[in-house]
């Protein structure tokens, strides 16, 4: 259920910012995406959904990389951390930094999860808050600068979730692409 409420999220308002941040027209966005510069207006005004290969491509240029010396840095910071915390894709949940703390959590290599989805490991209670976050104006930088909440338990080996209180604090990379910091405060 919660892998479709992640797959709804429309992508529209994300490619405008993403245009404007890059300087990009939306006649030039329609040839990237092979559609005339009309669908790429309804797009960002949500009035039409992207094809499923649409939104393919979308997300493959929408999602967060780590590409200046300030990204390192903070890939830096979350690699040396002494608490549970890492750094994922605001868009697509991909890992892009991980604590040593929480890398002995995983049942992977770490070189096997950097770059994957963590999405198909959330719990209900995390995929609730998820499908919360556009209310509270997340995706347009509009919501409290950390949010706090239960996370549920999952039955994964792989990324195990146990009972805790976790915080997303939402950061702009210096590309204007959004991450995660997921935090874990405390066990329940």
């Amino acid at each position: 259920m919660h892998n479709a409420l992640f797959a709804q999220r429309p992508l529209g308002p994300m490619l405008r910012r993403w245009r404007t941040l890059h300087r990009v027209k939306q006649t030039h966005a329609a040839e990237l995406f092979g559609v005339a510069q009309s669908t790429i207006s309804r797009w960002e005004a949500g009035v039409q959904d992207m094809q499923p290969d649409e939104r393919l491509r979308a997300e493959a240029l929408l999602h967060a990389r780590l590409n200046s010396a300030a990204d390192y840095a903070l890939a830096r910071l979350i690699e040396t951390h002494p608490r549970a915390v890492h750094l994922v894709c605001d868009l697509t949940h991909r890992l892009l930094a991980c604590s040593p703390a929480r890398a002995a959590e995983f049942g992977l290599p770490m070189a096997q999860l950097m770059g994957q989805s963590l999405w198909r490991y959330a719990t209900e209670a995390i995929a609730q808050r998820e499908a919360a976050l556009d209310a509270l104006g997340w995706h347009d930088n509009l919501a409290p600068p950390g949010l706090e909440f239960s996370t549920g338990t999952n039955d994964s080996i792989v990324v195990p979730i146990r009972p805790s209180l976790c915080r997303w604090t939402r950061m702009t990379l210096s590309d204007g692409t959004a991450v995660r910091l997921v935090e874990t405060l405390s066990a329940i």
